[in-house]
């Protein structure tokens, strides 16, 4: 049972929110195929991303809990995780901006922005010598100010309070990812790579990763559900 360790973890983080997406009050499914669309764009450079860190060992994975096939030296399972995680977290986005006025958050877009590239560019020049650390830092550097300041959209603070409320599944998610409840981590980290700072068992360079790729998926949902319309 443990070799489905990481395939019940996508299964459990998508059921509950594909079911809801054929409510009637919700009607997610509509949008299944602009969904497709937008992750697999998102995902490519992130998977790419994954593959060479995975084969210079910035990371690797636990056979002890994966079913075995493998694609580009990447889990099968990892795979899945490009589209379960972002699937949860846009359909999580399109309920809470569909039934609630999130608007306000808009009014902290430039404070958003600023502090996080400020941050992230303090961080990553202070440890460009930790790859994974480094890597995650800029790719949210320029995510952010590409949406911000080339694209311009204005909803950079009502997503990152989803963000926030997000937290709420991610610890769980990705702690177990990362050894919580389990005798040994499903993902492990090489520790000369990263910080050493971790949320619980989380690195937090993958809460940082996260943000970048949940405001990419988010931009890419809106611009062709817009052409959609």
């Amino acid at each position: 049972m443990e070799k489905y360790t990481y395939l019940l973890i996508n299964f459990f983080t998508i059921i509950i929110c594909f079911i809801y997406s054929f409510d009637k009050r919700i009607q997610f499914n509509r949008h299944f195929l602009t969904f497709i669309k937008s992750s697999t764009i998102v995902a490519i450079p992130f998977i790419l991303w994954d593959v060479l860190f995975t084969k210079i060992g910035v990371w690797w994975f636990n056979d002890t809990y994966l079913i075995g096939f493998r694609l580009l030296g990447l889990p099968i399972e990892e795979w899945l995780f490009f589209y379960c995680i972002p699937f949860s977290c846009v359909f999580t986005y399109f309920c809470l901006t569909k039934f609630f006025n999130l608007t306000w958050a808009n009014g902290f877009n430039n404070i958003i922005a600023f502090v996080t590239v400020i941050i992230c560019a303090v961080i990553g020049l202070l440890n460009y010598d930790k790859i994974y650390t480094f890597v995650t830092a800029i790719v949210t550097i320029l995510t952010v100010l590409y949406i911000h300041l080339i694209v311009k959209e204005k909803w950079i603070g009502q997503a990152s309070f989803v963000f926030f409320v997000l937290m709420l599944g991610f610890f769980p998610v990705n702690g177990i990812l990362t050894g919580t409840g389990l005798e040994n981590p499903i993902v492990n980290y090489n520790s000369k790579e990263f910080l050493n700072i971790r949320l619980g068992t989380i690195p937090i360079e993958d809460a940082v990763y996260g943000y970048a790729q949940f405001l990419l998926n988010i931009y890419f949902f809106k611009l062709f559900r817009n052409h959609k319309s």
